[in-house]
């Protein structure tokens, strides 16, 4: 697919790194079929995401149909955080694991000659290595983290000549986005800062995180849709730098140093996050051709602090559902909008 502009569905394209990826395919002129299921509808911010044709579908309801004319898929749809994902476990794995491996099979059914994953570098959990390449062994401690794992196991078992699954194991992302999030550490910190004057840490500040731009995660997913087969068949990457290997701690103080008068505090029982690994990013750097990140994380807390500004983040906003993944998802399901298996029951207006 080298070099040549193609169809893409993208999946989930409504959400946080899918309305900065489609802006960026826009750019790069490739065609986007979107497919969304709607539950963070109306949850913009400063502004919406940028129309393209799209598919209202739940995931788990895909058929061969929804997959005409398509080249290329790029995966994002899931139960996108750790909280989310223990809300309901077995719809974790019928979600992120089962209905992506569905994708995986109707896309290679279909002639689909790229199927691009989005993974997490969360897979490798708890973890006493000193930094973990693609080769480390996982271990994760979350239903989000283990139906990754299974997924790109499953996934990567379909590859053949004519079907090439890329994993994309994205580090810890922050940024602004249309449909912005503030449960990611860096936002969350910045959020807090700006909203109450204290950044909280909810842990002893100990845990490593890698961190990335969301803007850099679509960078990478555009390269792997444009590589080379040989350099991105059935191949799996780190996606973030070396230098933004973080303890939480040091994210802390860059929001500190960003945020005028702001301080630390320490809000939780000081106790280590189980969740501690320090990721290599080698393998993208010098593997994944046209890949080169662009965002530290000093840039990205700058951004996101103005862009808090500028919409005049207020606490009652912060703490609301609007930007966080589980607060929405709960409040649909306690309206009766969702049953529990997650599927529509009644549609709200795309207004929150």
């Amino acid at each position: 697919m080298e070099g040549v502009a193609v169809k893409v569905l993208v999946t989930g394209h409504q959400g946080y790194i899918g309305s900065v990826l489609c802006a960026l395919l826009r750019a790069h002129g490739h065609s986007i079929v979107g497919l969304d299921t709607g539950y963070f509808d109306g949850c913009d911010f400063m502004g919406p995401p940028i129309a393209v044709k799209s598919i209202r579908r739940d995931i788990r309801d895909l058929s061969a149909r929804d997959l005409d004319g398509i080249q290329a898929v790029i995966h994002l749809a899931a139960l996108s955080n750790d909280p989310m994902g223990q809300l309901v476990p077995r719809l974790t794995d019928e979600i992120n694991h089962r209905a992506s491996v569905r994708l995986a099979e109707l896309a290679r059914a279909t002639g689909v000659q790229r199927f691009i994953f989005s993974s997490s570098c969360s897979m490798y959990g708890a973890s006493a290595l000193p930094t973990l390449n693609e080769e480390a062994p996982f271990h994760p401690v979350s239903a989000y983290a283990q139906s990754k794992v299974d997924a790109e196991q499953a996934i990567a078992a379909l590859a053949n000549d004519a079907f090439s699954p890329v994993f994309l194991r994205n580090a810890t992302a922050y940024g602004v986005s249309p449909r912005m999030r503030v449960d990611l550490v860096l936002s969350n910190l910045v959020g807090w800062a700006v909203a109450t004057g204290a950044i909280r840490i909810l842990s002893d500040g100990s845990p490593w995180r890698p961190l990335v731009h969301v803007q850099d995660i679509s960078a990478a997913m555009i390269a792997a849709l444009s590589a080379p087969r040989a350099a991105v068949h059935n191949q799996a990457f780190n996606v973030g730098r070396d230098a933004d290997n973080y303890q939480v701690r040091d994210i802390a103080a860059v929001v500190q140093a960003t945020v005028p008068g702001s301080r630390v505090t320490y809000a939780g029982s000081g106790e280590p996050d189980r969740r501690s690994y320090r990721v290599d990013f080698t393998k993208i750097s010098t593997r994944l051709p046209g890949f080169t990140p662009e965002w530290n994380i000093e840039r990205g807390a700058a951004e996101v602090y103005d862009a808090f500004r500028r919409a005049r983040l207020d606490l009652a906003e912060f703490e609301g559902r609007r930007y966080t993944r589980l607060r929405q998802l709960r409040y649909l399901l306690d309206g009766g909008n969702l049953d529990a298996e997650l599927r529509w029951v009644t549609r709200l207006a795309a207004s929150v």
